[in-house]
């Protein structure tokens, strides 16, 4: 009984290992190639798969997803002999998986290499300043050289990015230092400006303001004129209305006297030869009252004798 039960598990076994080697699941976004005595029969997609165990093997599975490899730095030589390091990253996705099994040993080392190549061979027509600044350019080249060398791997190339370029050291800092010497030069023509716009707004405030200032003071005098142009004129409608005699004038005449004799300034003032009549006026005015006192004429003022009086006397003044 024994080698019987021995025979049976056995058996067993091995159905169990035929089972497991018949039924293939693949995941998604994933293929499998199947050779049949080392060649290739089919690709399985994925999901349940049936194979012949223990005739039919699974050589490789491929994973259908975009995928991102970055390369290390290359040196790459520009037009102008100098050398810089260049980071690469590409961005593929295997659509044959057929192809990139049987077509190429090592699709990555391929695309690596290739990469390489035609990176030198962009770079090597550009100079250093128009590599730094034509990453598009390179991008774009790079990638229409690689998709079409790949396709027939069965792989699409979707994006290619430069990481970074590196100049040499010395470059960099004499790079550095003219990026620096070009933001001092904008700051100072920065500045400049900004003085000339001020100068320009200060100018400008100053003439608005000499403007209206001078239209205030245009103002301000027509309207000073106007008022004593008003002040005469109601200074002689209030005198012509009230129509005052010779004696009232007479006697504002004689007041006014002193005050044009007022001042430092005036060391001489003409006596008009109208101050007759007004002597006159006031002695004919004082006559109604009586005699002065003190006698006579010899110590007042005179009284009018009817004499004209002298055209016009100057008298020095006496401060």
């Amino acid at each position: 009984m024994e080698p019987i039960i021995i025979v049976l598990i056995i058996l067993v076994v091995l159905v169990f290992i035929a089972l497991i080697k018949t039924i293939q699941v693949i995941p998604q976004a994933s293929a499998a190639i199947v050779e049949r005595f080392g060649r290739y029969t089919r690709t399985l997609n994925a999901g349940l798969n049936i194979v012949v165990p223990f005739i039919d093997s699974i050589r490789n599975r491929v994973d259908l997803r975009e995928q991102v490899v970055p390369f290390p730095p290359q040196p790459v030589i520009t037009q102008d002999n100098l050398v810089v390091n260049i980071d690469t990253v590409i961005y593929y996705q295997v659509t044959d998986a057929r192809a990139a099994t049987y077509e190429v040993a090592s699709y990555i080392q391929a695309i690596e290499q290739l990469t390489v190549t035609t990176l030198r061979n962009i770079i090597g027509g550009m100079d250093l300043e128009r590599t730094l600044t034509s990453r598009e350019e390179i991008n774009a080249a790079l990638r229409g050289v690689l998709d079409e060398a790949t396709g027939k791997w069965g792989i699409r190339v979707n994006r290619v990015e430069l990481k970074a370029i590196e100049p040499p050291t010395s470059i960099q800092d004499s790079m550095e230092k003219q990026m620096r010497a070009d933001r001092d030069k904008r700051a100072a023509i920065l500045q400049a400006e900004g003085v000339r716009q001020s100068e320009i707004l200060r100018a400008e405030g100053e003439k608005q303001s000499a403007i209206l200032r001078a239209e205030g003071e245009s103002k301000a005098a027509a309207l000073r004129a106007e008022g004593e142009a008003q002040a005469i004129r109601t200074v002689f409608e209030s005198i012509h209305a009230g129509d005052p005699d010779q004696k009232l004038l007479s006697y504002q005449y004689l007041q006014m006297l002193p005050k044009i004799a007022e001042g430092d300034a005036n060391k001489l003032w003409i006596v008009p030869s109208e101050i007759g009549d007004a002597l006159k006026g006031l002695g004919g005015a004082m006559g109604n009252f009586g005699p002065l006192t003190g006698g006579g004429n010899g110590g007042g003022t005179p009284a009018a004798t009817g004499k004209e009086p002298a055209p016009r006397r100057e008298q020095p003044r006496i401060d």
